[in-house]
Parts: structure tokens; C-alpha cells; sequence
């Protein structure tokens, strides 16, 4: 499977209406990509392990999709074997009246993965080129002043994020970027679903079902967001999100992909510290 293949190219147009988000790259269904899955766990969990040894990268996934696109089970199945301390999941609702009265990268930066580390931003400051541009009453709650405001914020906060994205990188944060794209037929049954079962009950919200009157506007930010923010640095990848089981099949393998081609490797020990190591071993042989 080529992962590379739901890669968007810096510069490139996109048309969500024609990537099938159904796709399944291949896999002939659930039982494979579950083996696959598992492989590909394990695999992760030897990589997150010299990562944080390493302790010269820190790794960032940023998810954004449509409401019920299934980034919650994703980030819970492919990060599944992760050990917990090297890895932290951030997830960015609404503004607080704090975090409105300071720039809108603000809150995020701030929650930047160490090095060593994973990062997973649940939503990002990629809400503030989607959901602010389709409802922009947003921006008067930002008490933006007047030369950051009209008809070209949205180019100007392009060239923000890919300009402090490409800092980022510059500085050993590696990113990589997830839009899982799920049809508006399937979002339609996995809210149906919620409202038929108690269990999934507490997941839903009559905003939800509001939000989807704005369907086309968000495909068009989308579309807009990844022509112009997916970069050689901090590529975007659109998953095809109909069926989870690929979905989380495609996240797992561009991390591992990624990881592997850092060259992460064990930090070996100086003349001096071999000698420690030969003396700490002589000491404890030799206790009774």
C-alpha cells in the first residue's frame, strides 16, 4: 500500500467530491486491516521507544474532520501500544475568554510536543481557517485590530501557520497533518446510531445535526485549507474516513513511515561510560 498516495502536494488543488471516501487502498476488508492494524501497533511502539531515547525530535499529529469523521477512535486504535509518558493528546474546543485575548496560535503553541515526545492536537488552530471562516461572527469574540481583519485574513493566516509550521520543523517538531474525510451519507448513519444508542447517546449534540447545513461551506474551507497549507515540512493527508478500519490503517502507517525516516536511533555510549557500565557490572557481581 502506498501511503504517499493520500498525500496533498504543496500547491495542488483540491476536490473533496472526487476522493472516494470509501477507499480502501487494496485491503481486502476488516480481518486484514486488523492484522495489518496489529503489525503496525507493534512496530509504532518499538519507534515511540528510540524516538524518546533519541530525544532529538518531538512528533506532532494534528486530526481535523467533519463531526463524527471517527478522530477519537482513531487516535485510541493506532495509538493503542503507545507508552502513555511519551505521549500526550490535546483536544481544542471553543476559546476560553483567556485564550481569546492572546493570538489564536496561541493556546496551541503552548502545548507543543517536547522532544522525545508525541503530540496529537484533537482539532488545532486549523479551526481558525474552518469553523471562523464558516461562521465569521467568530472573529468580532477575537477583538482583532482593524489592519489584521477584511477580505484577506484568511490568505494572511495561511501564510502564518505554514511560516510557523516550517519554524516548528526547523526546530526538530516533525508534523504531520490528518483530515479525515467521511461522506455526508455516512456521517448521517453514524448519527443515527448515536441517537438509536444509549451507550453512544452522551456523544451527541443538536449542533451537530445544525452544522451539517453548512456542509458545503466546510468542504469548500477544507479544500482551500489544504491547497494552501500542505507543505513539504507539514504534509497534509486526506483519509478516507467511510470505513474506520482503513482509515486508522492509513494514520498508522504515514507515523510509521515518518518515524522511520528520521533515523531515530539509540544514544551509544562514550569510552568513559563503557567503563562505568564494566565497573557498575564487576561491583554487582561480586556481592554475596
Amino acid at each position: 500500500m502506498h501511503f504517499d498516495d493520500y498525500r496533498v502536494r504543496p500547491g495542488s488543488a483540491v476536490q473533496l467530491k472526487r476522493i472516494d471516501t470509501r477507499d480502501s487502498g487494496g485491503v481486502s476488508g476488516k480481518q486484514e486491516a486488523r492484522t495489518l492494524l496489529a503489525e503496525g501497533i507493534e512496530r509504532l511502539a518499538e519507534l515511540q521507544d528510540v524516538l524518546y531515547a533519541d530525544n532529538r525530535y518531538g512528533l506532532l499529529l494534528i486530526f481535523q474532520a467533519m463531526d463524527a469523521a471517527g478522530k477519537d477512535s482513531a487516535i485510541k486504535h493506532v495509538m493503542s501500544g503507545i507508552n502513555p509518558q511519551g505521549c500526550q493528546v490535546f483536544s481544542f474546543k471553543a476559546p476560553s475568554a483567556q485564550e481569546l485575548d492572546h493570538d489564536y496560535l496561541w493556546r496551541c503553541l503552548k502545548a507543543m510536543p517536547e522532544r522525545g515526545r508525541i503530540g496529537i492536537f484533537n482539532r488545532s488552530y486549523y479551526e481558525e481557517v474552518l469553523v471562523v471562516r464558516v461562521h465569521p461572527e467568530l472573529l468580532e469574540s477575537q477583538k482583532l485590530p482593524p489592519d489584521a481583519q477584511g477580505p484577506k485574513i484568511w490568505k494572511h493566516r495561511f501564510e502564518d501557520i505554514t511560516n510557523v509550521e516550517r519554524y516548528l520543523t526547523r526546530n526538530g517538531v516533525v508534523i504531520r497533518k490528518f483530515f479525515l474525510h467521511v461522506s455526508k451519507e455516512e456521517q448521517k448513519k453514524r448519527f443515527l446510531q448515536r441517537i438509536d444508542r444509549s451507550d453512544k447517546n452522551w456523544k451527541f449534540s443538536i449542533q451537530d445535526v445544525d452544522e451539517r447545513q453548512h456542509w458545503d461551506d466546510y468542504q469548500q474551507a477544507y479544500e482551500e485549507m489544504l491547497a494552501h497549507t500542505s507543505t513539504d515540512w507539514a504534509p497534509w493527508y486526506v483519509v478516507p474516513a467511510d470505513r474506520k478500519w482503513f482509515t486508522r490503517l492509513v494514520i498508522a502507517g504515514v507515523i510509521i513511515e515518518t518515524l522511520e525516516s528520521l533515523g531515530l536511533r539509540y544514544p551509544s555510549l562514550d569510552e568513559q561510560g563503557l567503563g562505568l557500565l564494566q565497573e557498575a557490572r564487576k561491583r554487582l557481581e561480586e556481592e554475596e
